[in-house]
């Protein structure tokens, strides 16, 4: 990920806590897919799995930070490689919060079994929309790791279909609870779980957006795709 500098000690130093990341973001990935898993099933062991990766998540976000800290205090960097060591650091944050939302997942599948909500709900529909964030994730740390910004430009664009999946699963959803009122509340714990999945592709975007941070010196959030696109020119 980083480019090479004169000390090879900060070389090894920062491509450690690249690893970490990666590692941290292979976990958050299986997390969400164990959900996912334990929603279609309908099972609370894997529901139960996840919930209990929690803890290691955020033990790992925790030792990330920490060594930035170290790194920053020892190297004094600037320029990029302040850059590059601030958007690890948002990247492990946002990681976390990708664990949080397979947690929701996990214990709202759990809420689910247990109050017996009917199974004629569209919910295996859900695992188009996490599969999608899913792979998204993946796409955002693999464009991390080469800090790509062609392929940060086109997650950008692949979060808008994941934002159409979840609009029309809720459209759906509606229809669901004009038909039958008892539908109603298994419909809304539904909609809870397509929102996690939703802000799954959030925080892969963000993520997407921290590499054009690091290469280019330009915070785009909240800006258009045309003015992101100039930025790159």
């Amino acid at each position: 990920m980083p480019e090479k500098h004169l000390s090879t000690q900060f070389d090894s130093e920062l491509s450690a806590v690249s690893t970490r990341v990666m590692e941290l973001g292979g976990l958050v990935e299986s997390q969400i897919q164990q959900a996912i898993y334990a929603l279609s099933q309908f099972s609370v062991e894997v529901a139960n799995q996840v919930i209990a990766t929690e803890s290691r998540v955020n033990a790992m976000e925790v030792d990330i930070d920490r060594e930035l800290s170290s790194i920053i205090a020892r190297r004094q960097p600037t320029a990029r490689d302040l850059r590059l060591l601030i958007a690890i650091s948002k990247t492990t944050a946002n990681l976390e919060r990708v664990g949080d939302e397979a947690e929701k997942i996990a214990r709202m599948v759990c809420s689910i079994i247990q109050s017996g909500s009917p199974r004629s709900l569209p919910a295996l529909e859900l695992r188009v929309a996490a599969d999608m964030a899913s792979g998204l994730l993946r796409k955002a740390l693999d464009a991390f790791a080469r800090l790509d910004t062609a392929a940060a430009v086109a997650i950008l664009k692949e979060d808008d279909l994941i934002d159409q999946e979840f609009n029309g699963f809720v459209r759906k959803l509606i229809t669901y609870m004009m038909e039958d009122p008892r539908m109603i509340s298994p419909s809304l714990d539904l909609l809870f779980l397509a929102k996690a999945i939703e802000r799954i592709g959030d925080h892969a975007k963000n993520i997407a957006e921290f590499i054009i941070y690091v290469v280019k010196g330009a915070d785009i959030r909240h800006t258009s795709m045309e003015q992101i696109e100039s930025v790159l020119k």
